[in-house]
């Protein structure tokens, strides 16, 4: 009964986890180039826990174990901003942004100038060119961004925006903001394919999201109940054994 119990239990913190993995998900349906992120799930044979009164293949105890959150890297729809700062990068790349913490990546495109005349992110980072921070005088307009990168305004070329890529990028991390760090150092993309004026945007999918969390509240409380019912076999399985009479 214990060990029902337990069973349920690993069960019930895995179904938690895929849970606030959804509903992260859900709430990042409007951030331009979000990565959507998914639980894997295995079986995890208790190695010293066992119903020792079985005879069959099924004495062994298998709990549930959320071994993995695995990102979704696919790209996302790109649709127009009217922005001519914004920028969508279709196919790979990533841009490089620079943070306290170091140099960060990110799929989000949504650039604007700071006081300074710096292009910077959303929450205020310099976007890298391939020269360091791209900075834009006070006058200057009509500012383009080429295919390749190349940035030019009013003034001609102001440089070139850097776009990596990695070998895996299963092993980016996330780390707020839209951001991620790698364990391992970009290499430079040879043939960006940037598109000026266009966001890409999150590859969440709401209709799949929300169906996956019905399932996952469906499991759940299924499982609880379960749960309930197994602690009241016991609890009556006690209280039986409390009446019967002593010989």
């Amino acid at each position: 009964m214990e060990n029902a119990l337990r069973i349920g239990l690993s069960r019930q913190m895995a179904l938690r986890t895929q849970m606030n993995v959804i509903a992260n998900n859900l709430a990042n349906i409007n951030t331009s180039g979000f990565k959507r992120d998914k639980i894997h799930m295995e079986e995890f044979m208790m190695p010293v826990a066992q119903m020792t009164e079985m005879n069959g293949q099924d004495k062994k105890l298998s709990y549930v174990h959320d071994r993995a959150t695995v990102k979704n890297m696919s790209p996302g729809p790109i649709k127009p901003s009217g922005n001519e700062l914004d920028v969508a990068i279709s196919g790979k790349g990533w841009f490089v942004v620079n943070t306290p913490q170091g140099e960060r990546f990110t799929r989000n495109g949504e650039f604007k100038l700071n006081n300074e005349g710096n292009l910077v992110s959303n929450e205020g980072f310099p976007i890298l060119g391939e020269a360091g921070v791209i900075n834009f005088g006070p006058n200057e307009k009509d500012i383009a961004f080429a295919r390749d990168g190349t940035i030019s305004s009013s003034d001609g070329i102001k440089g070139k925006l850097r776009v990596v890529d990695f070998a895996d990028e299963q092993k980016l991390k996330k780390e707020g903001f839209n951001l991620f760090s790698s364990p391992e150092p970009a290499t430079p993309l040879a043939a960006p394919n940037l598109i000026q004026g266009m966001i890409e945007q999150s590859n969440v999918k709401p209709v799949l999201e929300l169906t996956k969390m019905i399932e996952t509240v469906r499991a759940y409380t299924s499982q609880a109940r379960m749960m309930q019912k197994a602690e009241e076999l016991k609890t009556d399985a006690i209280t039986k054994l409390a009446q019967m009479p002593n010989s």
